[in-house]
């Protein structure tokens, strides 16, 4: 294994990784090495929780202790893996430009707050890969010209092509800063205030792989590789999915292969549907990639009542292979990426979305082509007020439309996360909106502890009515072998009221149809195939397949005595 990992940065460095420098690899490995049996990666069992550490509030306590309470009181038997957003000291974008890697941030708590959660539950945190805070450390020493930080930023010269960069945001690409040799061009992919970090550097991937690795040394068990695809820069390039790139991320899964197998790594890619899947490699880049496809399409179909784009995209999906998933969400702490819908829904569909998106209160963030105009980047609305109507405007069916596009998400292959907000069955921030200034906060409250708790123990509220459908779906599906992240996936193809997913185990022959309507009409269904009595799991309920009706917005987990296999 260290010969390939020796291999990787060759490739990467050529003549810049001196054997010196290889030594320094060396010891971090060995510094970092256990020698415990790996556990298996996932099962059926498994779903994420994608929350702030300080998404719950409550007078007197440590956010993260607070966190931690709720998670164990209320969802120990719904979810199992946390994904804490980056909790370390941040200047701005709500922690993605991180201050110090190594620290927490002191106004949520301490290291030992993060012990506490991952004796209990996984976890999964950020490795802000691409960039720092410009209030980093680093970056101080950068403009004083000291080291190591005036090796570790990107600069780039007059001499750098970056007329065909693929940009993310709206924002200047290039930053100016003064230093000690006159005033320098630092890259700023997100914001100037997020700096890109110098990847040419073998110093400073030593640096990061040691953050990387005293993360798992401190119980973290997944890392999501956040903006991995912007990491390598070349000239009159897109900068974007550069092959040293996908060679960095083979990197760090074998280094965390060769030192602490178990680890999952997770790249987080907002791009085309194409791009993004490119991650897995050949078996030898990312165990999971995010399914950026998802939110969007499922938004689309649940819109229009049609479920063609997204069963036309569902079909295409290929079995990653042995210790390799997909990562299903519907809403995150971010927007929904429009990105990935490139090549996958027309132009008009797309801009009837984006329209509809605003009435329901929602706004949209742009990002810069090549060509200089700014164009839709991703749509800001919580996943639960996206759903309050459809293309024909707001109706009375936004809890069982909500809740089917979250039981498809929990169906598809993969492991599920659901975002705290959408648990919680969040409407629109717009007051944090009006304070920030940022669209994104629109998806971010940080709600009072004991308010949250008096909304979901309240039957009437739509709070409550969300949270308990959730996790009690939640609780049904890690019990269904059908479900193993591996297991077998099959889209079936019927008429476009529906969405139907059959999924199987091979070992234990369970097999679960899911069929979800897609409309808010009531209606018969019959399949070819599917004969006799079932059991929907969802309601309990056996069925008679002859006569399978179904209601406005309902999913079934239809499940038989006997499997079949895909």
């Amino acid at each position: 294994m260290l010969g390939q990992i020796k291999q990787r940065l060759q490739f990467i460095y050529g003549d810049k990784l001196t054997s010196e420098i290889f030594k320094k690899y060396q010891a971090l490995f060995e510094k970092y090495k256990r020698n415990t049996p790996p556990k298996p990666l996932w099962d059926e069992s498994d779903a994420f929780l994608i929350t702030y550490g300080d998404s719950l509030l409550k007078e007197g306590e440590k956010p993260l202790s607070t966190l931690y309470s709720f998670i164990k009181e209320n969802l120990s038997d719904a979810i199992s893996i946390v994904h804490i957003l980056p909790f370390f000291p941040y200047s701005s974008d709500d922690g993605f430009s991180v201050i110090d890697f190594n620290q927490v941030n002191p106004d949520l708590g301490d290291w030992e707050d993060i012990k506490t959660i991952t004796t209990d539950f996984r976890m999964m945190a950020d490795l802000v890969v691409n960039h720092i805070s410009a209030k980093s450390q680093w970056m101080e020493q950068f403009q004083k010209g000291e080291a190591p930080g005036k090796d570790y930023i990107l600069t780039v010269d007059d001499d750098f092509d970056t007329s065909q960069v693929v940009r993310p945001r709206s924002s200047a690409l290039l930053t100016p800063f003064n230093t000690p040799e006159g005033e320098k061009k630092v890259w700023t992919t997100f914001s100037a205030d997020q700096i890109d970090l110098n990847y040419n550097n073998p110093e400073l991937m030593l640096a990061m792989l040691e953050i990387l690795l005293s993360y798992i040394d401190k119980g973290i068990s997944v890392i999501r590789l956040d903006a991995i695809a912007f990491l390598w820069k070349r000239s009159g390039t897109g900068c974007l999915h550069e092959k040293e790139t996908h060679e960095a991320v083979k990197l760090m899964r074998d280094v965390l292969d060769y030192c602490i197998p178990g680890t999952v790594l997770l790249t987080e890619t907002n791009v085309p549907h194409k791009e993004n899947i490119s991650y897995f490699g050949q078996g030898d880049e990312a165990h999971m990639v995010y399914q950026f496809a998802l939110p969007p399409l499922l938004l689309h179909a649940l819109h229009t009542g049609s479920s063609k784009y997204l069963t036309e995209w569902a079909s295409t999906l290929e079995d990653p292979g042995d210790k390799m998933t997909y990562f299903n969400f519907t809403a995150s702490h971010d927007g929904i990426g429009v990105r990935p819908l490139e090549g996958l829904l027309p132009d008009d569909e797309k801009s009837a979305l984006f329209g509809k998106m605003k009435d329901f209160g929602g706004r949209i963030n742009t990002r810069r082509t090549v060509d200089g105009k700014d164009v839709p980047y991703e749509l800001n609305i919580t996943y639960y007020d996206a759903l309050k109507g459809t293309k024909v405007g707001e109706d009375d069916f936004q809890i069982p439309r909500f809740i089917t596009s979250q039981v498809i998400m929990m169906t598809l292959q993969g492991i599920p996360a659901i975002y705290i907000h959408s648990l919680l069955g969040t409407h629109n921030y717009q007051e944090g909106v009006a304070e920030t200034g940022q669209n994104r906060t629109i998806n971010r409250r940080k709600w009072d502890h004991n308010e949250i708790l008096d909304l979901i123990s309240d039957n009437e509220s739509d709070h409550a009515q969300v949270f308990e459908i959730l996790t009690g779906i939640l609780k049904i599906r890690r019990n269904e072998k059908a479900f193993h992240p591996e297991a077998s996936q099959m889209i079936l193809e019927t008429s476009d009221d529906l969405f139907v997913v059959y999924r199987a185990e091979k070992e234990s022959g369970e097999a679960i149809l899911s069929v979800s309507n897609m409309t808010a009409e009531s209606f018969n269904v019959n399949f070819d195939g599917f004969d006799g009595m079932y059991k929907d799991l969802i309601l309990g309920e056996m069925v008679d397949m002859s006569s399978l009706e179904l209601e406005a917005y309902q999913t079934v987990w239809l499940k038989e005595d006997r499997g079949y296999c895909v």
